[in-house]
């Protein structure tokens, strides 16, 4: 992946870290088993603390102030954001349930100071980490982003369809403050179950690190940066199948341009198949492998 998301998307002007930081409280959970979370981009929602049942996302909140736990499920409902990439006081997310993200919605969980630094962290100098966890399944239905970096997910993830369209040159929603193109990545955690990803239309995607327990299924992926889909560095105790998306690589960028590229090959136990059998290219116009995907 170029470094233009990966660096903008949380280092610059540390995600608008005042205007973040300015939080409104979870509203009380009262009679009602589902605890709402709400709030603005500018004014958001904090999310803290042991929550029995359920919490519905409405607008925006974030993890900010210390670990917030969840008993039950937890949704980002309908446009709504959560932003659980904090570091300081130890804040980090725990969902006891599933965790559900709505359409066009986007939900921003885990960090760490290498791949990915906390909102709040120094940008030059970052030393976080935020790691969080979903006992659950993790599923995205037309959802805008999701953006997952230090988690442990026990069951499966689930994403299917949205993005923000087939460019790079769109920042709707929350990625308006990020001041990046609209991209996902699942990096730097675990899956227990599989991971499907089919029909997402966006800038950039991404899998790197990851270790998954059951399959990998990537398929119907439109992607307008020529750098996605990477998937890459995964330890894979399944199959790994990839369909009909844009492109795939197991490969990194060396330099600002898409070639020439370092192999980041995948340990896959089970069967590769589709775009994801051989290496991809190192040079332009390049054979694949001679090395597995």
């Amino acid at each position: 992946m170029s470094g233009m998301f990966r660096k903008t998307s949380f280092g610059v002007a540390a995600f608008a870290v005042a205007a973040f930081m300015v939080a409104m409280g979870a509203a009380p959970a009262g009679a009602d088993p589902t605890t709402v979370c709400s709030g603005t981009l500018q004014a958001p929602g904090t999310l803290v603390g042991t929550i029995s049942g359920n919490v519905t996302i409405s607008g925006a909140c974030a993890v900010d102030a210390g670990r917030a736990v969840v008993t039950g499920d937890l949704e980002v409902s309908r446009g709504s954001t959560l932003v659980a990439a904090f570091g300081s006081h130890d804040s980090n997310l725990t969902v006891g349930g599933n965790f559900i993200v709505d359409d066009g919605a986007t939900a921003v969980i885990g960090c760490n100071p290498v791949s990915s630094p906390c909102v709040d962290d120094n940008p030059e100098h970052p030393i976080l980490t935020s790691s969080d966890s979903i006992k659950g399944n993790f599923t995205a239905t037309g959802a805008l982003g999701v953006i997952v970096h230090n988690t442990a997910i026990g069951g499966s993830v689930f994403q299917q369809g949205g993005g923000g369209g087939f460019t790079c040159n769109s920042s709707p929603g929350v990625f308006t403050l990020f001041q990046s193109p609209v991209f996902s990545t699942f990096e730097d955690g675990s899956v227990g179950g599989s991971v499907i990803v089919s029909g997402v239309s966006s800038c950039w995607m991404g899998m790197a690190r990851m270790h998954v327990g059951g399959n990998v299924f990537y398929s119907h992926n439109r992607l307008a940066d020529p750098d996605a889909i990477e998937i890459v560095l995964n330890t894979i105790q399944g199959n790994l199948s990839c369909q009909s998306n844009s492109m795939t690589w197991d490969s990194g960028d060396l330099t600002n341009n898409l070639y020439p590229r370092a192999p980041q090959p995948n340990t896959v136990v089970g069967t590769r198949s589709g775009q994801c059998v051989l290496a991809s290219p190192a040079v332009q116009g390049g054979p694949p492998g001679p090395g597995p995907f």
